[in-house]
């Protein structure tokens, strides 16, 4: 199952177990039970204190489950957990193993104190970059505590069940046989909805602290670059972001990261957070800003209230709060969001495996997104708005050399249809002959570009006509030290590489205005 540089690898890693442990597998006669099995046979011959049992009695078949003598440990993967959850597994078997967890105690101490039953179940898919994130969660969270269970589901394995369930986004987590949540979460985020009391005794901690020099908004490249940035000239420094790594979370392949010949989305956010608690910065996640009030005199602070009800002052401030996928915003598409709307065909693609679906949208991102899943489903209607498509040539004719892929241009999408519960198809007009005409669809992937997350700041520092940051060749905004960078602005070409440079510019046009006004 594994060759021979992934045995040496993680046999590695299986030297840090400390703590005997059993694997016991519920099969059956498939071949991805014979899969399963000699995966779980590789692991067990890099380590003599994990053994195998094969007479597990699960009702998913093929799963497996992480047992200590103790027996106080409930966590499973339904499935083969390869691709992007082999790091999860690698974890599991780790943390289960007696490893300590790289988490900060505090967080630790708050998931061993939850009381209560807390049964979760995720569906995953391999090709998903957002899903270890939540997998990983849950499982340290069932190490750590014996009232949580969790087990891992390979969606694509499972379609009878996913389908039953009408799972059409990834991941998706259901706790106590009830939708939890969908998307990317942390293990804070987790606490946060299960323990009720974070959120307010987090802000207390929040408003209780000291000013910052510097409080960067936002924790994507370009706030990242200026944490560090301002770091490094050792003043104060302090990052608030609703989620760490931003919008590169979200993507799948970074081939234009200048001396980084390939990488992927979540291995750079990582890499970016790594960088910046390298440096004292006081890093608060989970933090969605929600209105600026900016000092009203020089010497003053300026303040940034939170969603939470937290807030933070500083002498100067640098917003990077990105931008986010734009919607369609026609009817039933909130509606259907998660039930058949979705915006990540990496992540999603698989649970339409042989489904008809649509991309909205004929630029570089819409087309890359039709050409990927041609190759799982049984149909991509490509609609863009256009008369023609705008993504670059060599990806067009990869497109139309497809068989099972129809492009339609000059086509605007008014409604997304669904029975009530799933969606079934979508309405569009044709734009030379104003007709209205019907498409079935069982998936949507919207793919139409991004807006800048620049709502909280209307009425403060000025914006474009189409809501970004306006800023000067220094990175400062229409207020006086207050700077911004990244794809919340007006700088054109919404790049990671050219949001590392201006985060970096707007941290040290913050320096400056410090020891000029301060």
């Amino acid at each position: 199952m594994l060759d021979a540089t992934l045995k040496t690898q993680l046999q590695a890693y299986l030297e840090r177990v400390t703590q005997p442990f059993e694997i016991v597998a519920s099969l059956d006669d498939s071949a991805k039970s014979a899969e399963l099995l000699a995966l779980l046979n590789d692991i067990v011959s890099l380590s003599d204190k994990i053994a195998l049992r094969i007479d597990g009695n699960a009702s998913r078949r093929p799963s497996f489950a992480l047992n200590r003598a103790d027996g106080n440990i409930s966590l499973a993967f339904a499935g083969i957990p390869m691709g992007h959850e082999f790091t999860s597994l690698v974890l599991a078997l780790l943390q289960v193993g007696g490893h300590p967890a790289k988490v900060a105690q505090d967080v630790i101490e708050q998931i061993q104190a939850i009381d209560g039953e807390f049964n979760f179940e995720t569906y995953f898919s391999l090709s998903c970059q957002n899903c270890p994130d939540v997998v990983q969660a849950l499982n340290l969270m069932a190490v750590l505590n014996p009232n949580i269970r969790h087990v891992a589901i390979d969606g694509a394995l499972f379609q009878e069940e996913v389908d039953a369930r009408q799972v059409l986004s990834v991941p998706s987590i259901y706790l106590n046989g009830e939708l939890f949540g969908q998307g990317r979460m942390e293990v804070e985020q987790i606490l946060a909805k299960i323990d009720t009391g974070a959120a307010s005794r987090d802000a207390g901690k929040m408003s209780a602290k000291d000013a910052f020099d510097v409080l960067v908004v936002g924790g994507g490249p370009a706030g990242a670059a200026a944490a560090i940035y301002a770091a490094r000239k050792g003043i104060r420094t302090g990052v608030a972001a609703e989620r760490f790594g931003g919008q590169v979370l979200d993507t799948m392949a970074i081939e234009n990261f200048i001396s980084v010949q390939e990488t992927e989305g979540p291995k750079l956010a990582r890499a970016l957070e790594e960088h910046v608690r390298h440096y004292e910065v006081d890093i608060m996640n989970l933090q969605r800003a929600s209105a600026l009030i900016p000092a009203k005199n020089a010497g003053e602070l300026h303040e940034v209230k939170f969603d939470s009800g937290g807030s933070l002052k500083a002498r100067t401030l640098i917003l990077a709060t990105g931008a986010r996928w734009r919607e369609m915003g026609v009817p039933g598409e909130q509606q259907y969001k998660g039930r058949g709307v979705c915006f990540c065909p990496h992540c999603d693609g698989p649970l339409f495996k042989g489904k008809r679906v649509a991309v909205i949208g004929g630029g570089n991102s819409g087309v890359e997104a039709a050409i990927d899943l041609a190759g799982i489903v049984s149909h991509v209607t490509l609609l863009e708005f256009d008369s023609q498509l705008r993504a670059d040539a060599v990806l067009q004719r990869k497109l139309f050399s497809l068989p099972n892929v129809e492009v339609i241009t000059s086509a605007l999408t008014s409604e997304v249809k669904g029975d009530g519960q799933k969606l079934t198809g979508l309405v569009y007009k044709d734009r030379n002959s104003e007709e209205f005409k019907s498409v079935a669809l069982e998936g949507i992937f919207v793919q139409i570009g991004l807006l800048p997350n620049s709502d909280w700041l209307k009425g403060t520092v000025e914006l474009s006509p189409r809501g970004e940051v306006i800023v000067d060749a220094r990175g400062e905004t229409s207020l006086p030290g207050i700077f911004a960078a990244g794809d919340v602005t007006t700088v054109p070409y919404k790049q990671i590489v050219i949001a590392v440079g201006e985060g970096a510019k707007a941290s040290l046009s913050a320096f400056d205005h410090l020891i000029r006004h301060n």
